[in-house]
Order: C-alpha cells, then sequence, then structure tokens
C-alpha cells in the first residue's frame, strides 16, 4: 500500500500507541509533552487553522509529532545567540555519533533530506567539481540496486541526484546487477509494513553482497523507532549509512533527521549540504536551533524507560477501553503492530452497526469536523485508535467524545 493510501486511510496505518493515563503527572519522560503555557497571542485562531487532537499516527501531514520539553528547552536556549553552523555541526554530529557508537554522524532535514545527502556522498566523495555538477555527472548515469519490492515514494529523494534504480529479486540478481556504474544500495527497511511482501534479499545478504563489490549501502529506517535497539542495529550488521527520522518517536523537530555510519561517507554528506553553497541539498538546510534540538532529543531517547513507556501505552488503551465497552455490543482490542516501521500498539474498536448504525469512516468524520478535531483511522469494520501522541488531559476527552458519538447512532 502506498503511502499517499496511508494519508486517506489512516486505519491501515500500524498506528502509534501511548504514554500514561491523565493522572500521571505531565513531566514524566515517556508521557508526550504537556501544553506549553498560554501565549499571548493564539496563532492557530490568527491564522484561522484548526488544532487537532492526534489519536492517529506520526504522519507528516498532521505534522510529526509533539517536540519534548527538553527539545524546546534546547530551541529556545539557543535561539538569542550566533553559531558558526560547520562547527555546530560537526560537534553535535561527534556527540550523536558518541551516542549511537558510530564512525560519524548529522543532522539533516528529516530522513528525506538524509536520502539525498547520503545518495550525494556515495556519488562526489569529496571531489568539489561534482559536487558541483550534480545532477548532472557526466558519463554514464549512475546506478543504484534497490529491491523491487522496496521501490517507494520517498525514493524520488534518492533519484533527485540524478541516478537511476536497477530493480532486483534475490540475491543473484543482485549479484549480477553490479557493474560499473552502481555507486550505492538502497534498503527499505519498512518495505514489509508498507506492503505486506517479505524481502527477497535479507539485510545480511544485501550488505555481503555489496561489501564483496565495495558498494556503499544505506539503510532508510525512518519510522522504525522503537524498539530503542533499531538506533544500533543496522550499524552493526554492517550497513555504511542510516538514517531514521526526528520528528517521529524520537520527538525531535519534525524537520530534523539523522543520518550516520561510516566516517568518510558522513563527511562528504557533509559537504554536499548547507551552510556550503553551491551544493545539491543547500535548500535543504538545517538551522541551529533544530541541530541542538535533535541532539536533545535523542539524548532524551536514549536515557528514557523503555518498558515503561511501552506499558504506559497499553494502560492508555485499557483507560479508554473502559469507557466504550460501557455501550452495548462495543468491543476493544489492542494490537500489538509487529513493525518494522511504527512498532507499536494500538486499539481497534468495534461493534455490531445494527445496534449501533454508524460505520468507523463516518466516526472519524464525526470526529474530525468536532469540537475539539480529533483525528483517528476508519477502516470498513473497525476504528483504529492511536494513543501515544495524545497529551494526557486528551485520553479521556478522545474516549468520552468517540462514546458520545456511538450513544448518538444507538437504534
Amino acid at each position: 500500500m502506498k503511502r499517499r493510501e496511508l494519508i486517506k486511510n489512516l486505519s491501515v496505518l500500524p498506528i502509534a500507541g501511548a504514554a500514561i493515563g491523565a493522572s500521571l503527572p505531565m513531566e514524566s519522560l515517556f508521557a508526550a509533552p504537556s501544553a506549553a503555557p498560554a501565549p499571548k497571542r493564539n496563532f492557530f485562531e490568527e491564522l484561522g487553522v484548526t488544532p487537532k487532537i492526534n489519536a492517529g499516527g506520526t504522519m507528516t501531514f498532521l505534522s510529526g509529532s509533539l517536540m519534548l520539553p527538553e527539545v524546546l528547552e534546547a530551541i529556545h536556549s539557543t535561539a538569542h545567540d550566533f553559531a558558526n553552523m560547520y562547527e555546530l555541526q560537526d560537534k553535535a554530529g561527534a556527540k550523536i555519533a558518541e551516542m549511537l557508537n558510530c564512525e560519524a554522524a548529522m543532522v539533516t532535514s528529516g530522513a528525506a533530506g538524509a536520502l539525498v545527502l547520503g545518495t550525494a556522498a556515495a556519488l562526489t566523495g569529496n571531489d568539489a567539481e561534482k559536487m558541483k555538477q550534480l545532477p548532472n555527472l557526466p558519463g554514464p548515469q549512475r546506478e543504484v540496486i534497490i529491491q523491487k519490492s522496496h521501490r517507494y515514494v520517498f525514493d524520488q529523494a534518492v533519484r533527485n541526484t540524478g541516478i537511476k534504480f536497477v530493480e532486483v529479486e534475490g540475491p543473484e540478481q543482485m549479484e549480477n546487477a553490479i557493474n560499473e556504474n552502481t555507486v550505492m544500495a538502497l534498503f527499505f527497511n519498512g518495505a514489509i509494513s508498507w506492503f505486506g511482501v517479505p524481502d527477497s534479499i535479507t539485510h545480511e545478504e544485501f550488505v555481503a553482497i555489496a561489501k564483496k563489490h565495495n558498494i556503499p549501502t544505506f539503510i532508510d529506517a525512518a519510522a522504525d523507532v522503537p524498539p530503542v535497539e533499531n538506533l544500533f542495529k543496522f550499524q552493526k550488521m554492517g550497513f555504511d549509512m542510516i538514517t531514521f527520522s526526528g520528528g517521529k518517536m524520537i520527538m525531535g523537530p519534525q524537520s530534523a533527521g539523522l543520518l550516520f555510519g561510516r566516517k568518510d561517507l558522513i563527511e562528504a554528506a557533509k559537504l554536499n549540504n548547507s551552510p556550503h553553497e553551491c551544493p545539491i541539498s543547500r535548500p535543504m538546510k538545517v538551522n541551529k536551533e533544530e541541530i541542538f534540538g535533535m541532539y536533545a532529543a535523542l539524548k532524551s531517547y536514549l536515557e528514557r524507560d523503555h518498558d515503561a513507556e511501552w506499558q504506559e501505552w497499553l494502560d492508555r488503551i485499557k483507560r479508554i477501553s473502559k469507557i466504550l465497552e460501557k455501550l452495548p455490543t462495543v468491543k476493544c482490542e489492542t494490537i500489538i503492530n509487529p513493525g518494522p516501521a511504527n512498532a507499536f500498539p494500538t486499539m481497534k474498536v468495534s461493534w455490531d452497526k445494527t445496534k449501533i448504525v454508524i460505520n468507523p469512516k463516518e466516526v472519524t468524520k464525526a470526529l474530525d469536523e468536532g469540537t475539539p478535531s480529533i483525528i483517528a483511522g476508519g477502516g470498513e469494520d473497525a476504528l483504529s485508535v492511536g494513543v501515544v501522541l495524545l497529551q494526557p488531559k486528551q485520553v479521556d476527552i478522545v474516549a468520552n467524545r468517540i462514546k458520545e458519538i456511538l450513544e448518538e447512532n444507538i437504534s
């Protein structure tokens, strides 16, 4: 299923689960960040934009996730001074690499920006002339190996560098597809989650074949934490470059991401990026506040109690279920998505439609159009409710609003 289809129907997306019940303190490390003090100006109202309660997922069109308090602190505390961006990217990258136990790292403009930068690094190395020529390098068009089942909308970020994809199925085809024009091999880690099709080449086979031919490997794992172990797993497998989104469950700035791995490639990626003035990724600049914020977000994510966080997600589902199951025929289920992308618990709500005469898609429409506006997922048979991205006080609001809509339609 393509991403644009996921956006249209959140119910098919493995939707984020949650943090804690409404009674827990806002300061909880693993709770969704609490609302800031009311500003003097209401910018939502001023611009006529409707604020949303996100009982869906970490989708970009819903502005990803909410930044943690410590991320906001990092942004606010660094906004009042200038910094040399070369120095900041280098030193923040060194600290991030230390946290991730890898050779080198950098903050990018999301995982999509990392895809451009990583591919550019594989194409140019440290060659300044090639950097100027991208995406139109002279000579034959360079090639990137990808499994046929891994083609996805975001691979356009890779194609922006001027390469062409060579699609393969199975280790033998991959081996035979590599030639003098091959510059990289790309693995989309979430392909199984998106399309439900098993990989034709395992991670280990993919890395081994590429290494045999001295071809850099790049894995896109944008939405693949939790579990936290994934931040370390793929470099241990031998992937040369790895990217994760910063604005999903790491809860950093929505427009930030991480690119990390082999030092020579990360250094080449930096040369293809702002603040250098000519390269392909100059339009994908990351400001100093986002770099500080991404650093703070990753540090917070690594220090968090992930077992307790998982239990809190389950507790939220129980809390909502207790409210909804008071209605006749309503059943609530906890669904544990196996991943690798968006590997969270979520809840499925179903009912006898002869007793409660409304379908899940109509419920999602009523939730969105109500006050407050709530985004959830609705398929033909069930309502999907994600809770990870709710603020603690919103848990009961979501539960009671769903209950209210269902009650109004009891026959």
